[in-house]
């Protein structure tokens, strides 16, 4: 059985989500808003995040990374609960390189849920400078009803 969430858990919840699963970790991601409207994350430049080496650009796969979770936090914030989802279909469109030496902002929101799915969009921008993002995203997320075996453990 899930776990209500109360609004005020929710940006704990997420700042768990990230720490406990690998990539996020790994990443360095930091949530800094999530409540049952939007998750908001940045991601700091690190060299090693580098998918160009002459041009100093974060990998694709790092800025892909970081919508998943994102968004999957955001769907966990609207359903406001503790409940284990997985990513069923995630269409990530690049739209610029993100700029050499500069913060990575993801802003995720869960706009439908349905009794299997949810639904999320997510848009990435250089920090400081939404009007231009370098990535926007869909996705759907399988709901299964269940408490996730890593939030059990560290509550």
């Amino acid at each position: 059985m899930a776990q209500d969430v109360k609004t005020a858990d929710m940006l704990q919840m997420a700042r768990e989500f990230f720490q406990l699963l690998p990539h996020g970790r790994l990443l360095g991601i930091e949530v800094r808003q999530a409540d049952a409207e939007r998750v908001q994350t940045r991601l700091a430049y690190r060299d090693d995040l580098v998918g160009d080496p002459q041009g100093g650009h974060l990998h694709g796969g790092v800025i892909t990374t970081l919508i998943d979770q994102t968004s999957g936090s955001a769907v966990l914030c609207r359903l406001g609960r503790l409940e284990a989802v997985a990513t069923l279909d995630l269409r990530v469109d690049h739209l610029a390189r993100a700029r050499p030496g500069q913060a990575v902002v993801a802003e995720a929101e869960c706009y439908r849920v349905t009794p299997n799915i949810c639904f999320a969009r997510c848009t990435v921008f250089p920090e400081g400078e939404r009007a231009r993002p370098v990535a926007a995203s869909m996705s759907s997320f399988m709901r299964t009803g269940q408490v996730p075996g890593f939030v059990e453990g560290s509550r």
